[in-house]
């Protein structure tokens, strides 16, 4: 089974959005799992570890840095995988 995850990151009070989301979208890339970038959101899919490890990981990584943000996740059911 694979867990599908679309995330949002909206870096707030800052000049430089893009960058900031940017570098989010390489350090997601990094992982083991499906990406698929849009214009508002990224959808990742993998197993159901590694996502949730990844959503922590985004959480912490940006809240180390200082950043202010929001961090929209919505989680669809899982789907079966062969």
């Amino acid at each position: 089974m694979k867990t599908i995850a679309q995330i949002t990151y909206i870096p707030l009070y800052t000049d430089h959005p893009k960058e900031i989301v940017q570098d989010l979208i390489e350090f997601v890339a990094q992982h083991d799992v499906e990406v698929d970038v849009n214009y508002l959101s990224t959808s990742v899919k993998g197993e159901t570890d590694v996502v949730f490890d990844l959503i922590r990981e985004i959480y912490e990584e940006m809240t180390l840095e200082d950043e202010k943000f929001r961090l929209h996740v919505e989680l669809l059911s899982p789907v079966d995988e062969e």
